[in-house]
């Protein structure tokens, strides 16, 4: 065999290899243990849908998904991770709407792009976000807060999470959609907001169900309406804002599943096909019965819910006359 001929067979092998290697890569996934980035703390509803999520994958796909919390910043600790992993599948994220399209609004910069950064594999949850009070006499119709917001423009106080939480964007849209002007109360976090409205301190809060879910049932709050185009799976007896006669107020605190940008296809398709068998699985009930809506049939791609939401939230905050920090 000539030495050219040897040459070219050895070229070829090692290119034949070379091309080849990735798809075994991809064909072998997950070979290792994968992080599951939750740039929140550990204890609330993101964080246990990850949790249980990745049990979930874990006996699907026969490696560890090791929750990894990275919080603070409103996301831009934990986020950022994931932008800038390597896109192999093994850093993969959970996160709450807001840190994929409020953020954007709400921060001059961010140190990720939420539409290019990632690669939106499901949605996993809707959470209804559902008015409440604790003074049901005063505030226990949408009617009955409307009056009270037209009386005495700017004094009606509602609670949140903080500033472009999920909470207030909700108070920006009832705002902006009938037409009064509350006074916003930001809260560290959404435990000290629901703590701080059950003593009376403030009027009333928009709450992801979830949160509020308990106080309702313990009788300690009062569900005004939900903000959404239907009922909650989870609490049916709630009405929703628009049987009260407040139109277009629909605002979903969801929880969605995300990879890096340029995730090959094969390892997606392996962690949603994990994920939606969660989604339909034993899981279901259990996330139900504590006010969350499992969104393995959504027909719209996440992409595109956070690509239109990032616009609708924009003009709230514009609206609002917010200025970017």
């Amino acid at each position: 065999m000539s030495i050219l001929r040897t040459s070219c067979l050895a070229f070829c092998a090692a290119s034949s290899l070379t091309l080849t290697l990735p798809s075994m890569a991809q064909d072998t996934y997950p070979n290792r243990p994968v992080k599951v980035i939750v740039a929140l703390p550990a204890g609330g509803s993101v964080d246990m849908v990850a949790r249980q999520l990745s049990q979930q994958m874990a006996t699907d796909l026969g490696q560890p998904f090791v929750v990894d919390n990275r919080a603070g910043g409103s996301g831009q600790i934990g986020v950022p991770v994931v932008a800038k992993a390597a896109p192999d599948g093994y850093t993969i994220m959970v996160s709450p709407a807001s840190f994929l399209t409020t953020n954007k609004s709400i921060f001059k910069t961010l140190p990720y792009n939420p539409e290019t950064a990632f690669v939106a594999v499901t949605k996993l949850v809707n959470q209804a976000m559902v008015l409440v009070v604790s003074d049901k006499a005063k505030y226990g119709t949408p009617a009955g807060i409307l009056a009270a917001a037209k009386a005495s423009p700017g004094k009606l106080t509602y609670a949140s999470s903080g500033d472009g939480s999920p909470q207030h964007l909700a108070g920006l849209m009832f705002e902006s959609r009938a037409g009064v002007k509350l006074l916003h109360i930001p809260y560290k976090g959404g435990a000290a907001a629901i703590t701080d409205l059950i003593g009376g301190q403030v009027d009333m809060a928009f709450a992801p169900l979830p949160e509020a879910l308990p106080h309702i049932k313990s009788g300690k709050l009062f569900a005004v309406g939900v903000l959404s185009e239907k009922r909650a799976i989870s609490a049916p007896d709630i009405p929703t804002l628009r049987e009260g006669g407040v139109n277009n107020v629909v605002l979903s605190a969801w929880i969605g599943l995300l990879a890096p940008a340029k995730t090959p296809q094969p390892v997606l398709d392996k962690i949603s096909k994990s994920a939606k068998a969660f989604l339909r699985g034993d899981a279901k009930t259990k996330l139900i019965e504590i006010g969350m809506e499992p969104a393995a049939d959504e027909v719209k791609p996440l992409a595109q819910v956070i690509s239109e939401e990032i616009r609708i939230h924009a003009d709230l905050v514009k609206a609002a006359g917010l200025v970017p920090q």
